[in-house]
């Protein structure tokens, strides 16, 4: 049974936490290793899927699940190394999540990467034990842009999918969240703000930016 309460999802990557530079940096180094080049507008136009849709997209297919496996193993431990090392939070997260909570919305976080890297960030993210439900892209059979990881998280948090607004900054990400009946709310930083615009319901320079005001207003609209 749907709770009538309003629910907040968050992507990670690029959305909590500034990781852009770690995965480019990661994603790089382990396609070099398999003399495969890799340049920022390739790896831009990737983020926010699946590794397996990433690895796919590099090598036109052209490999085994069981190289997409080893690849996506070496690339995700040398990233969460790096995350643990140097944790790069985003300004403002936590005091929105914090403020969320207090106006009694539920919290998500709906992420398309493993859960060893949800298990890493929530390590670090000072605001872990405020969040409600967790989802990993290992939880779902189809990554971004098809809304089953924030449909799985609206599920797990009791919250129909019209009365949850989803924060991310990726074009397939607010495009899964379009599609699972949410409201899209568009960070800048990954994609430009003339592109966010076409896909989000809202867009922001930085989660300073947002309230739980805000975002109730949006689902009110």
């Amino acid at each position: 049974m749907s709770s009538n309460r309003p629910a907040a999802i968050f992507d990670v990557d690029g959305v909590l936490v500034d990781s852009y530079r770690l995965h480019f940096e990661t994603w790089q180094r382990t396609a070099a290793a398999r003399g495969i080049p890799l340049t920022e507008a390739q790896f831009a136009a990737t983020f926010g899927q699946t590794n397996a849709q990433v690895i796919s997209y590099l090598t036109g297919g052209k490999v085994t699940e069981e190289e997409i496996a080893a690849w996506g193993d070496e690339k995700e431990a040398m990233y969460r190394d790096l995350l643990r090392r140097q944790f790069p939070a985003m300004p403002c997260g936590v005091e929105l999540a914090t403020a969320l909570h207090a106006a009694g919305w539920a919290i998500g976080i709906g992420s398309s990467g493993p859960p060893e890297n949800l298990a890493a960030f929530r390590e670090c993210w000072a605001a872990s034990s405020l969040v409600d439900a967790w989802v990993s892209g290992e939880d779902v059979h189809h990554g971004k842009p098809d809304p089953e990881v924030f449909l799985l998280c609206a599920e797990r948090l009791g919250v129909a999918p019209a009365r949850c607004v989803v924060v991310e900054d990726s074009i397939a990400g607010l495009t899964a969240a379009r599609r699972g009946g949410m409201v899209p709310v568009a960070l800048t930083g990954t994609a430009p703000r003339d592109q966010l615009e076409a896909h989000a319901g809202l867009v922001v320079h930085s989660l300073c930016d947002l309230s739980p005001s805000r975002l109730g207003a949006l689902l009110r609209g």
